[in-house]
């Protein structure tokens, strides 16, 4: 996972399932924003990952989180 020119990280934490790998980093842009990037790699084959990004700015953060928690409750 590079870091994009200009934005400084200030969290990260990875979760393995399987041949799926997930990046959960908290970054903040050269002016001061801060948002959350959730990441999946995928291994697709034998040497080759499939990655996706997810960018959730802090002005959008509580909802996203309130929105994944009523998901949880409701999945596990």
């Amino acid at each position: 996972m590079g870091m994009k020119t200009g934005t400084k990280e200030l969290f990260k934490r990875m979760v393995r399932a399987g041949r799926r790998t997930y990046f959960i980093s908290v970054r903040e842009t050269e002016n001061d924003k801060k948002y959350v990037t959730i990441s999946e790699s995928r291994l697709v084959d034998k040497n080759k990952f499939e990655r996706f990004n997810l960018l959730v700015f802090s002005d959008k953060l509580a909802e996203f989180v309130t929105a994944l928690q009523d998901a949880y409750a409701i999945a596990a």
